[in-house]
This record gives structure tokens, sequence and C-alpha cells, in this order.
């Protein structure tokens, strides 16, 4: 959950001669972001009635009979969309920097993008993935960018205030859920939303989404604070230096590492094993602690050169393409899980957990050596390369 005026997904592209260069880390980074998301989306495709069997309460795994799958879903599981998010922020303020080299008016010269940004996300969810991201960063980035020109002390008080009450409402949420007697049935699954994903058509699908979009589209509303808190958190780490090349930006990155893992691997943990009563904790709290672990551990790892150049290389194409990969990889799982493609959510249904990954690891594959093509031959992704186009006009 990067780059030009929409936040993470095209950043630096669009500055003059006199912009700083681009970031290799940034790019690196996106990649892992958006790889790292399908970790945890992948299986809501592959789950017959897919969005709407999460929101009814899918089990979790079992972390003593499902190992792998358990495993496999905590490293990822909200970590990293709060990577992606943090990222939009970083991209937000290399923007508002630009802006300012260039003497563009700022907010209302963001606006734009942000719109187009909006209706992007929009069309994604209607079209594809009920629970897209674009859209809550796009209303989010609004806001952020306001306060982009505003002080540092009102940044400073947004940031903490709204975090603040962030935790409260997961907390109140946590209790809730403590506090309610069990009911078993809670986790079966509409035999409507199995067979629309199964065995709809398209229209069949878009029809779903719409008549049922304000529960799908509830989480970046319960999760608003924490997408200002981490936009603004990527604003500051951006401001500080974190992601240079330089003594100043490594010593961050050690530290985010060490903090990041050190506290949030062992919290998360506790709330995962605590049952699924603790999931808004474990997701919309503890989560984002381990992202920016994530984030330092990327760091450190590119520092001392311990990622193989085709890894760092391939992670790099597909955060330069982020938008497009983002769009692309749900597309590909769209058409592998749902009926009107190849229908392996239904024909994989109850045969353990290894499909999954491996539809994972073949759609990451895919990403990889399609952006490192595109990219041979185009300097910005294709949904970068419209957008730009677009706002251009």
């Amino acid at each position: 959950m990067p780059n030009s005026l929409r936040g993470s997904f095209d950043e630096t592209s669009s500055t003059r001669s006199a912009a700083p260069p681009r970031l290799p880390l940034l790019d690196v980074l996106r990649g892992a972001a958006i790889l790292g998301t399908l970790m945890t989306n992948v299986w809501i495709f592959a789950t017959p009635g897919s969005e709407w069997a999460i929101l009814q309460g899918t089990p979790m795994p079992d972390p003593l009979g499902e190992p792998a799958e358990a495993l496999f879903r905590f490293l990822a599981d909200g970590k990293f969309l709060a990577l992606l998010t943090i990222l939009f922020g970083v991209g937000l303020a290399i923007q508002y920097d630009s802006a300012a080299r260039r003497g563009t008016p700022w907010p209302r010269g963001y606006r734009p993008r942000a719109l187009f940004l909006f209706a992007e996300g929009t069309l994604h969810f209607v079209l594809v993935f009920g629970f897209d991201v674009l859209m809550g960063y796009a209303l989010t980035a609004l806001l952020i960018a306001r306060l982009l020109a505003r002080s540092e002390r009102v940044r400073r008080a947004v940031m903490w205030t709204s975090v603040s009450l962030h935790v409260v409402l997961m907390s109140l949420i946590t209790v809730a859920l403590l506090a309610a007697p069990s009911d078993d049935s809670g986790n079966e699954v509409s035999d409507a939303a199995v067979d629309v994903y199964a065995h709809g058509s398209w229209f069949d699908q878009i029809a779903f989404r719409l008549e049922n979009a304000i529960p799908l589209r509830m989480e970046p509303v319960f999760s608003f604070g924490l997408l200002v808190f981490l936009f603004l958190l990527g604003v500051r780490l951006h401001r500080a230096g974190a992601f240079t090349p330089t003594d100043r930006g490594r010593q961050l990155r050690s530290r985010m590492a060490v903090w990041g893992l050190g506290l949030g691997i062992p919290f998360n943990a506790a709330l995962w094993l605590g049952g699924e009563e603790f999931f808004f904790l474990g997701r919309y709290v503890a989560a984002p602690m381990v992202a920016v672990g994530y984030m330092g551990l990327v760091g450190v790892a590119l520092d001392r050169g311990w990622f193989p150049a085709f890894l760092t290389h391939g992670l790099s194409a597909v955060g330069r393409t982020a938008l497009s990969s983002y769009v692309l990889q749900n597309v590909l799982c769209m058409l592998a899980c749902y009926g009107i493609g190849l229908g392996l959510a239904e024909h994989f249904a109850g045969s353990g957990p290894w499909w999954v990954m491996g539809l994972w690891a073949t759609v990451c594959a895919f990403l990889v050596a399609a952006s490192t093509l595109w990219l041979r031959h185009f300097s910005h992704g294709p949904l970068e390369s419209v957008q730009r186009r677009v706002l251009r006009r």
C-alpha cells in the first residue's frame, strides 16, 4: 500500500533536470510492496465467494495444523499494504518538492492527479477487485497534499492524533469481538456469493460488487486514521533521508529494521496466536510496525549487497511499473480463479494451500518478466503512460 503526484506509482519521472536523481531503493521497495500485497490478495481470489467470503469471516489458518499457509499469510497480512501506503506518502512528498522547484501551485496543481487516481481506482473496483486500495489512497492524498503546505507542527499534530484515534477504534472493535458470543455460523459463506464468482458472468460479478459497494468499501473508511498516519510517516522518512545512499540513510534503515522487526514481529505473532478476535489489532496496528521493519530490512540488504542482481532488477522493474503491475496481478488472479476464466477456486476448493502459493509465485514471475521486457522499450508502465498523457492535456 508511490510515485508521481499519485503517490507511489509514478514518482520522479516528470521532474525537470534540476530534480535530484531517482532513488533506486524506492523502486525496489515498491516492487516488494506490490508482490507482497499479492501474498494476501491471492487468498481472496482463491477463496470460494472471493471478497464476500472474506467479509463474512473465513477462518484463519491453524498455525499447528496448517503451518505453511499460516506462516505465508502471517508474513504478509497487512504488512505489505502498510508498506505500500508509506511509499505513497513518500511519493507525495517527492511531488511536493518537485512542484516547489517548478513553482507549480500546490495543492491545486496536484488535484487532477488525485482525481484521476480515484477514477482509476473506481474502475478497478467495479471491473476487477472489490478491495481496491487506489480510491482510498486518492482521497487520503488530497488531505495530505493540503497538509504538506502547512507547518511541521500541524502535520505532527494530525499524524499523532489520527493514529491515536485509530488505535482506540481498533481496540474498541477488539473488545466488542471478545465480548460477543461465539457464533459458528458466522463463517458460512452465502451460496449466492460462491455461485456468482464460480459460475456467474463478468457482468454478474460487476453487478454483485455494485450492489454490495458499501460493505466492500468499508476498509478505507474505518482505517482512514491509519492511512493518514502512514502517509505522513512516509513524508517524514523521506525528509529525514531514510532512502538516500548516505551514512545517515543507512543508519536510519538499520534502526528501522531493528525496531520494526524487533517489536512488530513478536507483537504481531502474539495477536495472531490469540485468535480471530485480535484480527483488527494485528492487521491494522501491529502489521504497520512490521512494515517499517521490512522497509529497513530491504534497505539494509541492498546496502550490504545481499540481494542478487536479478532480484534487485526484477523488483525495481515491478516498482517502476507499480500501478500497471498492481492492476495486472489482480486481473490475472481473477482470470485464474473465477469461473469466467480457469475457475481454479472452485476446482481446487479444499485441496490445501500449495496451489495458491504456486499461483502467487507464477503471477510474480510473470510480472517481473513482463515489466522487465516492457521497460526495455518504454520508460513508463502502460497505465502510468496513460495517466501522463491524460494529465498533460
